[in-house]
């Protein structure tokens, strides 16, 4: 009898389609939720006026370091949580999101006290109409009274994400909006809230939502007490993401400010197209957020080849996904303007808009893949990097918009310039294998 062929090697096996799609279509109702409930909002504001809608843009860009520090928290969370859920300590996995509630807790205080003093002033940092200005200070006046919900639903969503359940924040979310969405009607009109109703919409969900997420950390087995030495750990790993996010906000600040600079129906086009890019971005990111928990597992558990095939295998959902967007997109163009505002000015400046909007979105189906399986590995410094020198890039194109007149052509070129950069420096990191780093804890 011959001897037996020696063994081949052992391929790694990848996260399989399914399980990718099992955690990230819940994913895509969570995250589709909100910006599904601000384009609705958008809508509803839209019809009383061009400077409720402009207010509306100026308020949003500032309260949206709200949801930015909950995006933070969120993926803080579930880049430690995770490995330690793949190690196989589910208990130590939910203990991270208690120390990411109690940072969210804390957060959300701090933004009620400063949003309170600061809103007018900030207003008039950014506008350039004194009627926008004081409609964008009430606004934001009610609005960041839901921060602390709106944090602590970041914090739930990151721990569950990392312990692979994806489908309760789904439930929790998806009721907390639905509700939103009925009420920024009722407020705005018949009850005669106007813009202002928007905002206790707003609120409201978001206090809905946090509740939720508190009530099921409560249910599980775990100390809620303040655990300082790992709070501090969380702190120390959400720095990163801290400077990435507020890069973000200095490149969101900046397009809203020059677009207000180049007219109140310029700033309502823009307000309408960054809602649709952030509708976009969110969904595009359920894709990042199964890759966030698949990749943290495996390199929890020591599986580094497993989380590269996992990493290709995301890749390739994440061009479907954005080509998918691309078509949608494509096919509403001719009915989407009317449907947020009647102001015919606005639709013209929209005009400008739309060729980037929908060539942008393939970009942004690898890229927001990529973000997952980098954040899933804990590769923070790098993230912080590649964001820092990728908004540096097409800063310029805005700013210069105001010297040489190219109006939302400029902004949106910019925002090209920043994805394009984004996503070379994300395939080069990729390609270089130096993110999947294995442990408990990444070193």
């Amino acid at each position: 009898m011959s001897p037996a062929a020696p063994a081949g090697p052992v391929l790694p096996k990848p996260a399989s389609y399914r399980k990718i799609a099992s955690l990230a279509l819940p994913a895509l109702v969570v995250l589709a939720a909100e910006p599904i409930y601000l384009l609705i909002d958008t809508a509803v504001v839209g019809h009383l006026g061009a400077v409720p809608l402009a207010g509306l843009a100026l308020g949003g860009v500032i309260m949206g370091l709200a949801p930015l520090v909950g995006a933070v928290l969120a993926y803080g969370t579930t880049a430690r949580a995770s490995r330690r859920y793949g190690a196989g300590d589910r208990a130590g996995a939910v203990a991270e999101g208690v120390q990411g509630t109690w940072i969210a807790l804390a957060a959300g205080l701090l933004m009620i006290a400063a949003i309170e003093v600061a809103a007018g002033p900030l207003a008039r940092l950014m506008g350039d109409d004194p009627a926008v200005e004081a409609a964008a200070a009430e606004w934001l006046r009610v609005a960041i009274l839901g921060a602390p919900f709106l944090l602590v639903a970041g914090a739930g969503q990151g721990w569950m994400r990392a312990v692979q359940d994806t489908r309760r924040p789904m439930w929790f979310v998806s009721a907390s909006f639905l509700l939103s969405a009925v009420l920024a009607p009722v407020l705005v009109y018949p009850a005669g809230l106007g813009l202002v109703g928007s905002a206790w919409a707003n609120a409201v969900a978001q206090a809905v939502s946090g509740t939720l997420f508190l009530l099921a950390l409560r249910r599980e087995r775990v100390a809620l007490r303040v655990d300082w030495p790992l709070l501090s750990k969380q702190l120390v790993a959400n720095g990163d993401l801290i400077i990435r996010g507020v890069a973000f906000q200095v490149s969101s600040f900046s397009a809203a400010a020059v677009a207000a600079r180049v007219g109140t129906a310029a700033l309502g086009a823009h307000q309408i197209g960054m809602q649709l890019w952030f509708f976009a971005a969110l969904a595009l990111d359920a894709v990042a957020i199964a890759a966030q928990a698949l990749i943290g597992a495996d390199l929890g558990a020591g599986r580094p080849e497993a989380a590269r095939a996992s990493a290709k295998r995301i890749t390739v959902v994440g061009v479907g996904y954005g080509v998918l967007f691309l078509v949608a997109v494509l096919a509403l163009v001719p009915v989407l303007p009317g449907l947020f505002t009647s102001d015919a000015a606005v639709h013209d400046q929209l005009g400008r808009i739309w060729p980037w909007l929908v060539l942008l979105l393939p970009v942004a189906g690898v890229v927001f893949a990529l973000d997952g399986v980098l954040i899933g590995a804990g590769d923070l410094r790098f993230m912080r990097n590649m964001t820092v020198v990728s908004i540096a890039s097409g800063l310029p194109f805005t700013w210069l918009t105001l010297v040489f007149d190219w109006g939302l052509t400029g902004i949106w070129g910019g925002v090209a310039v920043f994805m394009l950069v984004r996503l070379g420096l994300i395939l080069w990191r990729l390609r270089s294998g130096d993110w999947a780093v294995t442990g408990a804890e990444r070193s």
